[in-house]
């Protein structure tokens, strides 16, 4: 009983024994390691680099990613001023560089339908417009006598009719003629006329009045009421050369009165009251760019209407240009090289983004 009890005893004393051991030797160790180790470490170790954890970026990406935006800001603020400042004098200058002062760009004219043909040729070679360069035009057959007269240089105007040819026989000028730009002439009903195509015979026989009712060519059972231009005029002589041809024109009736402008014939066909059963012509881009008119109905030829496409791709049967008119033998230098301008690739661009269509 006793040594039972004496063991109890002893066994408590021997893990108190243990425990104090352990503890004494873990304090021996904590305070023997701050003051041994740090020291041979400082000793023996060399500083190591860096090393930037996987995913991280150094510092100076930072500056890196500032200058970038910094580009592109710059960047975005050049762009949006060529695109609102440089752009826009392009598209109306082509370049920057302009050919002709008002002292050297030689004498011009226009008709009525190419004047903002010779205006944007104007503007785009000097950088300034027809009005601050103090040119005033006259329109085709005045133009055509000022040239005859050496009163004008060049001339930009439909073809020369045979007066306008005779008179310049008579004052021993040969007339040198040039085409600048393509062009259709066209024929235009009311918009409530039911035809809306005829072959080109038929205009013949219309004009020449064969043809005196639109029964006869599928429209109302009404007479057809034919209106002319003046001679001389541009588009009269377009009547002669492109369609009639060798064939006379009718003498004119009250009702076919000759209308004294482009502006005037467009006027009368569109009038619901007295263009019912009229029918005119002009040039193409004077009545759709110049004078359009949604009453009127462009009629097709052969069943081809004008359109841009079917004058460039000359598919439109009744085709013919504006054309450069000088007299043969110039010898001012500044005449023949605005000639070439004009046709040039440059003088080219100009034209069509004055909405002709252009010959090259």
């Amino acid at each position: 009983m006793e040594n039972n009890e004496q063991n109890k005893v002893a066994e408590p004393v021997t893990e108190v024994s243990n425990t104090v051991n352990t503890e004494v030797a873990t304090e021996t160790n904590s305070v023997e390691t701050p003051v041994v180790e740090p020291v041979e470490q400082t000793q023996d170790v060399e500083p190591q680099p860096v090393v930037i954890p996987k995913g991280e970026k150094p510092k100076k990406s930072g500056v890196f990613a500032y200058i970038i935006i910094l580009l592109l800001m710059v960047l975005s603020c050049a762009a949006l001023y060529y695109y609102l400042i440089i752009l826009p004098k392009k598209n109306n200058t082509i370049t920057d560089e302009f050919l002709y002062t008002k002292e050297t760009l030689p004498r011009v004219d226009a008709s009525l339908a190419t004047q903002p043909l010779m205006d944007a040729f104007v503007l785009d070679f000097t950088g300034k417009t027809t009005k601050e360069m103090e040119i005033e035009y006259s329109n085709t057959d005045p133009a055509y006598t000022k040239l005859i007269n050496n009163e004008t240089d060049l001339i930009v105007v439909t073809e020369p009719s045979a007066d306008e040819l005779k008179r310049a026989e008579d004052a021993n000028v040969e007339l040198e003629v040039t085409k600048v730009v393509n062009e259709g002439f066209v024929f235009f009903v009311n918009k409530n006329n039911k035809v809306d195509s005829l072959t080109l015979e038929e205009i013949r026989k219309i004009y020449s009045g064969e043809i005196t009712n639109w029964k006869e060519v599928g429209g109302d059972d009404t007479e057809i009421i034919a209106y002319q231009r003046p001679e001389n005029s541009g588009s009269q002589t377009g009547l002669y050369s492109l369609v009639m041809k060798e064939l006379p024109v009718k003498a004119r009736t009250p009702k076919e009165q000759v209308t004294l402008s482009m502006a005037g014939i467009i006027e009368y066909v569109s009038d619901y009251k007295n263009g019912l059963d009229a029918i005119g012509y002009s040039y193409y881009y004077y009545a759709n760019e110049m004078y359009y008119s949604a009453d009127l109905k462009y009629l097709g030829i052969n069943g081809i209407k004008s359109t841009y496409d079917t004058i460039k791709d000359e598919t439109y049967p009744i085709l013919t240009a504006y054309y450069i008119v000088t007299r043969k033998g110039e010898t001012n230098e500044n005449v023949l090289k605005l000639k070439n301008d004009m046709l040039s690739k440059r003088g080219q661009a100009v034209a069509t983004k004055a909405g002709y269509v252009p010959c090259k």
